[in-house]
Order: C-alpha cells, then sequence, then structure tokens
C-alpha cells in the first residue's frame, strides 16, 4: 500500500548564495510505502482542559488550546473512526494526572510491560538553581497567577469525549508501556497526532525522541497536530511549520489528513 508522504530534502547547502541553506531540496513529496500490518496511529496527550471561564490562567499561559479544541472536534472523529474501521491499531499516550487509569487498555498496557523501569538519577538543587528556577516561574513561564488555575485543571483532567479509548484500545503512560504495546501488535511505526507536535509529542514520555530510540520510525498527519507558539511565531504558527520539518528531517515523515483517509478507505476531510 502506498501514500503521498512529505519529506524535507536537506542537501546541499549551496555555497555561492548569500544564504546557503536556500540550496537545500526543501518539503517535497512522493508515493512511498506503508504497511498497516505494522503501522499505528498515537493520539496523545488529548486533553479536556475545561473552559476559559472555568481555568483563565491555564488557557493564558496555553494559548493553542482552541486550535487543540478545533482538532478534536473537527479532525479526530473522522481520522479515529477510520483508524478503527481498518487493520491499523490505535494507541493513546497520556499523561498529567490518572484520569485514564481505569481504561482496560491502561491495564492491559501495564501488563504487557512488565516492572517499570527505575528513573534515572536526578541532581537536587542548589540554592542559586532553586532561585533561577523561581524566577522562570514567575516571569518565563507560567507566571504566578496563572499557577492555581494550571493546578485545578489538572485535578479534573479527561480525555475529550471525540479522543477517549474504546474497548480496550491501547493506553501508555510512558514509553516502556507504549513499547509493549508496538512489540505485542509487531509496529514498527508510530503516525502522531496530538499536542502538542514541538513539546510533549517531541519531548514528553512516549514521544518521538523516547521511541525512535527504541528503533521505531515516528511521524505525524499534519492537519492533526498543532505546536505551542509565541508572541513572534503564532499569527503564522511558525513553530508548526518548524516542528514538522524536524520530524522529517530526525523521525520519519509527514502526511495530510486527506492521504491518510484515502488510505485507510474514507472520504477526505473536505478541507
Amino acid at each position: 500500500m502506498k501514500i503521498k508522504t512529505w519529506y524535507y530534502r536537506h542537501f546541499d547547502a549551496d555555497f555561492g548564495l548569500d544564504v546557503p541553506a536556500e540550496g537545500y531540496g526543501g518539503w517535497k513529496s512522493a508515493e512511498l510505502p506503508i504497511d498497516p500490518r505494522h503501522t499505528a496511529l498515537v493520539v496523545m496527550h488529548a486533553w479536556d482542559s475545561g473552559t476559559r471561564e472555568q481555568f483563565p490562567g491555564w488557557h493564558r499561559f496555553v494559548e493553542y488550546m482552541p486550535r487543540a479544541e478545533r482538532i478534536v472536534r473537527e479532525v479526530f472523529p473522522p481520522l479515529l473512526a477510520a483508524v478503527r474501521r481498518s487493520p491499523i491499531p490505535l494507541f493513546h499516550v497520556v499523561g498529567g494526572g490518572d484520569y485514564y487509569k481505569s481504561c482496560p487498555g491502561y491495564r492491559r498496557a501495564v501488563e504487557l510491560a512488565g516492572p517499570e523501569l527505575p528513573e534515572p538519577p536526578r541532581m537536587a538543587f542548589d540554592p542559586i538553581v532553586q532561585a533561577l528556577s523561581a524566577f522562570r516561574h514567575e516571569h518565563v513561564s507560567p507566571g504566578v497567577h496563572n499557577a492555581d488555575d494550571i493546578q485545578r485543571g489538572f485535578a479534573r483532567l479527561d480525555f475529550p469525549e471525540p479522543a477517549r479509548p474504546v474497548g480496550d484500545e491501547g493506553v501508555a503512560e510512558n514509553a516502556h508501556q507504549l513499547f509493549a504495546l508496538c512489540r505485542h501488535h509487531e509496529v514498527t511505526h508510530l503516525v502522531y497526532v496530538g499536542f502538542a507536535i514541538n513539546w510533549c509529542l517531541l519531548l514528553s514520555p512516549g514521544g518521538m525522541a523516547d521511541m525512535s530510540r527504541r528503533g521505531l520510525m515516528c511521524s505525524a498527519i499534519r492537519q492533526a497536530v498543532t505546536a505551542v507558539e509565541n508572541k513572534e511565531t503564532a499569527r503564522d504558527e511558525l513553530c508548526k511549520q518548524i516542528a514538522l520539518w524536524r520530524v522529517a528531517l530526525a523521525f520519519g515523515f509527514v502526511y495530510d489528513l486527506d492521504d491518510f483517509l484515502a488510505m485507510l478507505g474514507s472520504p477526505g476531510s473536505g478541507d
């Protein structure tokens, strides 16, 4: 089976140009194989984060929430339904609370994974680093005035209904459990959707950095992710563009939603 696949040609720099990197080939696409028997869709950190009225401080800090909510509402239903009708397994990577621990798929992942691996040792903060961390908490993120709302929001964290696991779909809270699910299902290629493509999907437990170290290819669906943006990037979602380049360069490939749905035999989104 083949699918239109986006990749980034990161060569050759042209030192005859004012900016040598402008000689790179850039984004290109090709019809490349994908094997549903060894591919899984991963929904990562899809959270019901409440409303702006409930948790104004959390929403002030995490500006991408409206974009994530739109993706959950508009993109996830057709995508997850199509995956559930296909041979491709659907995994959920979770964190931030214990809202998932009653899921049959979580208990299955824990059983498959066996004993947890020991945490790596951590250095204790010295007084200067403690002071620097306190400064960051107040002046970098999340801001002292937002902290209570964030804590209250995480205390009632849950799946949004369109992303709630069905039946015994695998639910993993870390790479150890996700790898156990992959090994059980003979999965070698993970296609990620969720939030955020330049943060949790890359670096949180069970994200691309973890799983690529375990030998899995990690890709993403462009229309099913958003990024943490900043003042200078948010208008054009530049951080998302850079994150997709990073995925294509370091971990795997990028797919468009309509192409992925067509590969699964479902109608496109119409976007």
